[in-house]
């Protein structure tokens, strides 16, 4: 005789109540391989568009705790549990950023980015995201039904812990293809509908993401040394002339009006220099470095680093580093 689970444990897998009602309808299953086989069958052919949104808002973003009313606390435990190597890794930095870039995912695609977090470090996640931001909505709602099944399988085979064969089984299974032709023929034809199904949800993401950080960053690396280049005196300015701009090789006084200043810390990143505004105005901007005061018999008695903000950009996050030794000097748009 085989496993019998019920609605709760097949909720706790995928997250979806039709994907939930058709697997206790197709079991029960004498093995995880046959569990696994219905239920790939079952989520890329019998389950609809409301079922994939179903199970894509039930997962909390990447790096936040889930809820504690969660429909099903086992589902909410393994989510916590998923994202463990992710939160091992995470930095306040890096924490930040995956929050900024979550709501750029939803306000795009209109449903939380989700991965298989299980193994994963946060910045291999940052990465992926990044990568599939790029992406066009129907190919994005493909890959994260994909992800889906992934992170299924996976629960599928806690579901089945007690089973000699579950490492075998998920072993031979990972390296088996996820999408059959049927499925991905379906694929493409429910994804015409998601911005409809979108509606249906109720989904309506924020046109602007809300803020974590300030908008402008920067941070200093000593490398010469090796390490971050503390107690630097940095200033933060705006090209403010609205009748010019400053131009190579003229003289640009008068024109810059100081934003703020500070130090950088002991980790070379440097405080608020910005109020947490939403949207930038677009323009031009200066940050200086005190670098003579750093390296008192260096080359650079001083940094300045301009770079413009254009319009389209002016939701977007700026860190603008300087990577420094007493003879040389390096910088580039990070984020």
């Amino acid at each position: 005789m085989g496993s019998v689970f019920d609605e709760k444990d097949f909720l706790a897998s995928c997250g979806s109540t039709k994907f939930s009602n058709n697997m206790v309808a197709a079991g029960p299953f004498s093995t995880l391989q046959d569990a696994i086989q219905a239920a790939r069958d079952i989520w890329f052919n019998k389950v609809d568009v409301n079922g994939w949104l179903e199970a894509f808002a039930a997962h909390p973003q990447i790096g936040q705790t889930p809820s504690r009313d969660h429909k099903s606390p086992t589902f909410a435990q393994w989510s916590k549990g998923e994202q463990s190597t992710a939160m091992s890794t995470a930095t306040e930095v890096t924490l930040q950023e995956l929050v900024q870039w979550n709501a750029r995912y939803r306000e795009k695609f209109g449903f939380v980015f989700l991965i298989c977090a299980s193994g994963r470090s946060t910045p291999e996640i940052l990465t992926e995201l990044k990568i599939r931001y790029q992406n066009r909505p129907i190919i994005e709602f493909e890959i994260a039904a994909q992800e889906q099944m992934k992170i299924t399988e996976l629960r599928l085979a806690k579901l089945f812990s007690n089973n000699v064969d579950t490492a075998s089984a998920i072993k031979s299974l990972s390296t088996t293809n996820i999408a059959t032709k049927a499925e991905e023929d379906r694929v493409n034809i429910i994804g015409a509908h998601l911005t409809a199904a979108t509606r249906a949800t109720g989904a309506k993401p924020a046109h602007i993401p809300n803020r974590t950080r300030p908008p402008i960053t920067t941070h200093v690396l000593d490398t010469s040394r090796g390490c971050p280049a503390s107690g630097i005196e940095v200033r933060l300015e705006m090209w403010k002339d609205d009748q010019a701009r400053p131009q190579f090789g003229e003289a640009d006084i008068g024109g810059w009006i100081l934003l703020g200043s500070s130090s950088t810390d002991k980790d070379g990143r440097s405080g608020q220099l910005l109020n947490m505004v939403e949207d930038l105005v677009p323009g031009v901007y200066r940050i200086s470095f005190n670098t003579g005061k750093y390296n008192p018999n260096g080359f650079f008695p001083y940094v300045s680093i301009v770079f413009e903000i254009r319009e389209s950009q002016k939701w977007d996050h700026f860190h603008v580093p300087l990577l420094l030794s007493p003879f040389s000097l390096s910088t580039y748009r990070g984020s």
